[in-house]
């Protein structure tokens, strides 16, 4: 059994704790956090930014109740470079192992002594029995190590690092299924596309349009302020009979290239993956409480959407729904770190 650790997300615009249990009945939650942030901090470097988001983690894990030390943070994926390759398949493991390493720099935009680069083995190869499909990722060195002497600053303990497509992954995906999903996490900033077949990542990719992509289009538009236009968008979504449909068509621009995108993953992963349907475009962050979003998107992908919870696997405690209500779709990150068991 893991030992006690928590998990640190650290969003565009907030960051959120979880520290789980693990017991005979699958997971308990024990503490969780989340609190506002300045936009600029988690990407900013300069010292007193560096300083404030220090504070700001240190206040949330203290109003969390959270005592551990240890933490599983997760790595943004603007930041990642995440791709599935496929290598001939050894008998020995260690074997294995040696030639992913040997051919790993050939994968990732990156050298190998710039960045810090892990795989893993996924399944057979869906074209050839002889091969092993393998999900290398990458993250450069500059980012991981200025986020661990933030961390071992605060007197903290990294036990674990991974990208947040991998923790959506865990977090979101339905028990026992078998065929493909396609989940879709939308940020402030940036949309996470993962697609998925049975467990494990097909394909990964950060798509540069988010909520205020949306608030942005809406603002110049409409003709409004900033503020408004954000106020609007979480109230009446992009439902077309909502406002006269005026809010759908003053983002349609952004709609549509967040749609062609995900058309563009759907035909790579019906090519690759022949016979295998995508069940469910599973949705969380900004995804799963814009209203008419989802419903949307599935309309123009023909595929149908659902909003997924990233507590489905937690036992949560009525009194604590009840004031996870309004944020829980946006801790998917954090929850999906938190369920780490073999860190």
């Amino acid at each position: 059994m893991v030992g006690s650790f928590f998990s640190l997300d650290i969003g565009t615009t907030a960051l959120r704790v979880v520290e789980l249990s693990h017991g005979g009945h699958g997971w308990n939650i024990k503490q969780f956090g989340v609190q506002p942030i300045d936009v600029r901090l988690s990407e900013s470097t300069a010292e007193k930014d560096q300083r404030l988001l220090g504070e700001a983690i240190t206040n949330v894990i203290a109003q969390a109740g959270i005592h551990t030390k240890d933490v599983a943070i997760g790595i943004p994926s603007q930041r990642t470079f995440a791709t599935v390759v496929e290598i001939p398949n050894v008998a020995s493991k260690a074997e294995l192992n040696a030639t992913i390493k040997y051919q790993a720099e050939n994968y990732v935009p990156m050298k190998a002594d710039e960045a810090k680069i892990d795989w893993a083995i996924i399944g057979e190869s869906p074209n050839d029995n002889q091969k092993v499909e393998v999900l290398v990722a990458s993250v450069p060195n500059t980012f991981t190590e200025a986020r661990l002497d933030l961390l071992e600053g605060l007197g903290l303990n990294v036990i674990a690092i991974e990208p947040d497509s991998l923790a959506l992954t865990r977090s979101l995906l339905p028990d026992g299924v078998q065929d493909g999903r396609l989940i879709l996490d939308v940020g402030d900033n940036s949309t996470d596309l993962v697609m998925t077949l049975g467990t494990a990542p097909r394909l990964i990719r950060s798509i540069p349009v988010g909520f205020q992509t949306m608030v942005k289009m809406a603002k110049q538009n409409l003709n409004i302020e900033e503020q408004q236009a954000q106020q609007l968008l979480l109230k009446f979504g992009v439902v077309p009979d909502r406002l006269e449909g005026q809010l759908l068509h003053a983002v349609n621009s952004t709609m549509e290239q967040l749609v062609a995108e995900i058309q563009k993953s759907l035909k790579f992963f019906a090519t690759k993956y022949t016979g295998v349907g995508v069940g469910a475009i599973l949705t969380s962050g900004y995804a799963a409480i814009l209203p008419g979003l989802i419903d949307t998107i599935s309309q123009r992908t023909g595929v149908p959407g659902q909003v997924a919870t990233p507590w489905q696997h937690v036992n949560v405690p009525a009194d604590q729904q009840a004031k996870l209500a309004s944020v829980s779709s946006q801790f998917a990150v954090a929850v999906g770190l938190a369920e780490r068991l073999g860190v």
